[in-house]
């Protein structure tokens, strides 16, 4: 059984979906391994303009496979390198949809914090609940978390290890949307298409520079914005996209 499956539903749009139905998307090794590779993949693409990654109608993904890891020594887990296969999501140029319904715990909500949006179901499930196995969040889930939902909130999941639903993830900020769960894959799809029409290099540059000034001072983040809203400037995009502005028609973006 093929662990992701890549699809392309619509142009400019490519959709992975994690298919270990018999684990509830648990992520082993061998997932992250397909994952970054995809995502490298896709991030190189010139024809994808977004990428939506799910577990499908039923669970994104219950976390890690316990099974893969429970007997690792330290010296094991050192030598995986694991955050070489995270950072191939985290580095992806393209914008990032998570559509999540059910469980996203452990890994699963990390992975579905590497994301740019996440378009979680109302009864989705987004957990790190890894302090109850006596370990700890090893992908992002104590960084990403705190600077999503703030110090509170994130040490109240973390040394807990209890879940919120989506609509409390919305509501903490975990989350850019909570739809009913039955429309979370269309939803997801419907801002995909809107994001693919945008020219690419913009989206590009959006991307890059409010990741890269989360971490920066606010003048060296300004500083980062200026430099790349004068460089669109030098794309035909540009020019596309104020022309049809004035022309009163709908632009078509190529990405030069």
């Amino acid at each position: 059984m093929t662990e992701i499956l890549l699809s392309r539903p619509e142009p400019g749009i490519a959709s992975l979906c994690i298919n270990r139905p018999e684990v509830r998307n648990a992520l082993n090794q061998s997932v992250r391994r397909q994952l970054a590779e995809h995502f490298s993949a896709l991030g190189q693409d010139p024809d994808i303009r977004c990428i939506i990654v799910t577990g499908g109608d039923k669970v994104f993904a219950a976390g890690a496979d316990l099974r893969d890891i429970a007997d690792a020594t330290a010296i094991e887990m050192h030598l995986r390198q694991v955050q070489r296969l995270w950072q191939a999501i985290a580095g992806c140029p393209k914008p990032v949809i998570a559509a999540v319904n059910g469980y996203a715990w452990g890994g699963g909500c990390e992975l579905a914090m590497h994301a740019d949006i996440i378009v979680a179901g109302e009864n989705a499930s987004f957990a790190q609940p890894e302090i109850k196995v006596g370990i700890m969040p090893g992908a992002g889930g104590t960084q990403r978390l705190t600077r999503a939902i703030g110090k509170f909130q994130a040490m109240k999941m973390l040394l807990t290890g209890l879940p919120i639903s989506g609509r409390e993830a919305f509501a903490a900020g975990l989350a850019s949307e909570v739809v009913e769960d039955a429309k979370v894959q269309e939803r997801a799809l419907e801002l995909a298409r809107t994001i693919a029409a945008m020219p690419p290099l913009a989206a590009a540059q959006i991307k890059e520079v409010l990741l890269a000034g989360q971490d920066a001072s606010l003048d060296a983040a300004l500083m980062l914005e200026r430099k790349a809203f004068h460089l669109l400037f030098a794309s035909q995009d540009q020019k596309e996209g104020m022309r049809a502005f004035f022309e009163k028609r709908k632009p078509s973006y190529t990405g030069q």
